[in-house]
């Protein structure tokens, strides 16, 4: 009698923790939102989505279009918005273009399935010659920045002056020149479950202030972060990643660079 009653309790405490795990599973599913409500809430114009190189694009243009021209390309899971102060105040005097990665913000994935650098590289050049400028200063945040410095060695003759805000390219920690990072399977998760709250302790590091992450922008980075197929892209991007030995590219470069760096730059 006690052996079956002890039975009944196992299997009670499995059928518990199994009903427990399914809650939790239920409680931290993150479903994509739909690019129609995304559109919606971040879409200035309808005129900001262009198709460059086979990929539709969210680009910003502002300021007068005969001032000199600076584009801006955001860090890893960020959008054009991060820039937004940026832009206020330098659009008075300059032609500014900010544009989202794809898939990040509200550009689509990559129609290829390529978030190389090279492919990155190819929609910066495409962009350019779809707006119509030969030449312009460029502003990297992160990956961003990477991005900036390698279009700056590779094509110097469209570069006018670089501006380079904590810019990737060394390897760290996981990355090793010419090979792709071992990204954590962990990571993957990701793709279903994204708390808020989990997303700000990632983000946190990055502020060098904490009150600039305020509530709204946490809000948007998750929002758009949520866009039908970003966060697959985002991992892919990661896993596609091959790092290479920057310094032969940086004796490359030719324009005048500003860099900043630091603890608190946030």
């Amino acid at each position: 009698m006690q052996s079956t009653i002890s039975g009944q309790a196992m299997k009670f405490a499995a059928l518990a923790l199994l009903v427990l795990v399914i809650a939790v599973g239920v409680w931290l599913w993150t479903p994509d939102t739909s690019r129609v409500v995304l559109e919606a809430k971040y879409l200035a114009s309808p005129g900001d989505l262009v198709t460059v190189a086979g990929t539709r694009l969210h680009v910003r243009d502002s300021g007068p279009r005969d001032a000199p021209v600076l584009i801006l390309i955001h860090g890893f899971g960020s959008s054009l918005q991060t820039w937004e102060p940026w832009a206020m105040a330098l659009e008075p005097s300059f032609r500014v273009i900010r544009f989202d990665l794809p898939g990040s913000g509200l550009s689509d994935p990559d129609a290829t399935g390529d978030y190389t650098d090279t492919r990155t590289l190819t929609i910066l050049v495409a962009l350019m010659d779809h707006l119509g400028i030969a030449r312009a200063s460029l502003i990297g945040n992160s990956i961003g920045g990477r991005i900036a410095w390698t279009f700056a060695a590779m094509h110097p003759e469209r570069v006018v002056k670089l501006v380079l805000i904590s810019p990737d390219g060394f390897a760290s920690p996981g990355f090793v020149y010419g090979q792709k990072p071992e990204v954590p399977a962990v990571l993957g998760a990701m793709r279903f479950v994204l708390p808020r709250f989990l997303l700000r302790q990632n983000l946190a590091p990055a502020y060098g202030d904490p009150t600039r992450l305020t509530d709204a922008t946490l809000e948007r980075y998750h929002d758009l972060m949520l866009a039908p197929g970003g966060r697959a892209a985002l991992i892919t991007r990661l896993q596609q990643t091959v790092l290479r030995d920057p310094v032969p590219m940086l004796r490359q470069i030719q324009a005048p660079v500003l860099l900043v760096w630091g603890s608190r730059t946030g």
